[in-house]
């Protein structure tokens, strides 16, 4: 790379990428060109490891491996174990969500990054025209850009919310302490993990959300059975639940005023109503690079406006613009590596993306749901198979939920939702089906290990089979057979 000063006495340098943001997508990117042997400037103005490490990802999934050993210990008795009513120290959570991060944080470290070859850039970066971006003191001139500045929380405009103290995905795991009653505004994945996990360790919790069922996003008939397990555990789910306004309670706390003219009571409040890309800041117009309320404008390729300058992640708008989740943006940072190094043509939105909500029991999609497969399609094939016919699930009482797959009259699987135990690990088989272009029928003559929750994508993969087994034809043949001996 190399290094230059400008009339000012400022560093220039002349990588050949510069990626703005060190979260999951700009860290990917980061860490492919420079092992590739590119050289590569990565800047950052907070801290290293974006949303992902610190505020999304590994403290919320930390959080939720606390709660259901807590839930795990009020169950112990059905498997003949004496144990009861879990006492949860929360000084000691915090403890371990905390230690979670730190235990990760020397992978996405600035010193790792570094010994890759890796010039780190701690500050603020802005384009000052479409072939230069300034830093601090340094100014980058390179080949490439990658823009990888990713969401924030999105706060809705609620009547007295700004005079309330509350907390967002940024904040929630910072609380050492248990609420008394936790409020959570949202029922999207962040609002229904965050909600349950806190109800299983004992606080009061309350889930409004606006719209007329949870995980709108996903099939309604595996939503229901989450939304039923949040219920079975205690927390109040509210839908269809319009807030008039928020205001201050006599006793401390606040109170959440709804358009019926019912009020909620609670002492911690979560906003949980989805994230927007951060695209201020950086200066884009300086560079000639387009965005709207989607994010940064780019096309199939991940192209912006500006020719030399890519945007990934949950920054990413227009053709880019997708589920914002860190196996994304790690698949987009693929894409750039492939197309700014190589010259590849690469196209965004081809691969099947899968997506997990970590409840108990989890639920997990990948492809179309059913509504959405009626739509497009003519006939259709609708497979399920239920985890209480699953020998493993029985010995660990986790017989909740069932396997859904959307199929073809020819077997071309079209989408399948998970919603049950192990339900993110098990989405694998039907994820790589889909982007091999193999059938139903694949899956179904594989051979599982038994006994193991493994078995419920052989038995749903079978159910597609067994029509052909009523086939006069194929019953003629069979007797046949028998009567030859």
């Amino acid at each position: 790379m190399m290094k230059l000063t400008d009339q000012q006495g400022r560093r220039v340098l002349q990588p050949d990428l510069c990626v703005i943001g060190a979260g999951s997508a700009g860290l990917s990117v980061a860490s492919i060109a420079a092992s590739l042997g590119a050289s590569v400037v990565l800047i950052e103005k907070n801290r290293m490891g974006g949303d992902c490490l610190n505020v999304g990802c590994v403290p919320s999934k930390a959080l939720i491996a606390a709660s259901l050993h807590a839930r795990a210990t009020r169950e112990a008795g059905d498997f003949g174990i004496g144990a009861g009513e879990p006492i949860v120290d929360f000084t000691k959570v915090h403890a371990h969500v905390k230690g979670a991060i730190a235990a990760i944080a020397p992978m996405d470290s600035t010193e790792r990054y570094q010994a890759m070859g890796v010039s780190v850039i701690a500050g603020e970066a802005r384009f000052a025209d479409a072939h230069t971006v300034v830093a601090g003191d340094r100014i980058i001139r390179a080949r490439r850009f990658v823009i990888a500045t990713g969401s924030r929380p999105a706060v809705p405009s609620i009547r007295g919310l700004d005079q309330i103290p509350y907390l967002t995905n940024e904040t929630i795991f910072d609380l050492a302490e248990k609420p008394a009653h936790l409020v959570v505004i949202g029922g999207g994945a962040v609002g229904v993990e965050i909600a349950q996990a806190y109800r299983m360790l004992g606080a009061q919790v309350t889930l409004l959300e606006a719209g007329e069922r949870l995980l709108a996003q996903e099939d309604p008939e595996m939503a229901g059975v989450v939304d039923q397990a949040l219920r079975s555990d205690g927390v109040a789910v509210r839908t269809g639940a319009s807030i008039e306004r928020i205001e201050p309670a006599k006793a401390g706390g606040f109170a959440v005023v709804l358009s019926t003219g019912e009020s909620i009571d609670g002492s911690h409040l979560l906003v949980a109503t989805g994230r927007k890309p951060v695209v201020d800041g950086v200066a884009l117009e300086a560079a000639g690079i387009a965005s709207d309320a989607s994010g940064i404008l780019v096309d199939r390729g991940l192209r912006t406006s500006n020719r030399r300058v890519y945007a990934i992640g949950d920054c990413a708008g227009g053709a880019g613009k997708g589920a914002r989740f860190t196996h994304v943006a790690n698949h987009h940072a693929g894409l750039v590596i492939r197309n700014a190094l190589f010259r590849l043509p690469v196209r965004v939105g081809k691969a099947p993306i899968p997506r997990v909500t970590y409840t108990a029991p989890e639920l997990a999609s990948v492809g179309l749901t059913e509504a959405q497969v009626r739509e497009q399609h003519g006939t259709i094939r609708i497979l399920r198979w239920a985890f209480a016919d699953n020998d493993r699930a029985r010995t660990e009482r986790q017989t909740e939920g069932h396997v859904k797959a959307v199929v073809t009259p020819r077997g071309r699987i079209l989408g399948c939702s998970i919603v049950g135990a192990h339900a993110g690990e098990l989405i694998m088989p039907w994820v790589l089906a889909m982007s091999r272009g193999m059938k139903v029928s694949h899956l179904a003559g594989l051979i599982y290990p038994y006994p193991t929750f493994s078995e419920v994508t052989k038995s749903t993969a079978v159910e597609f089979l067994k029509p052909s087994a009523q086939n006069p034809w194929v019953r003629r043949l069979v007797s046949l057979v028998r009567r030859l001996g």
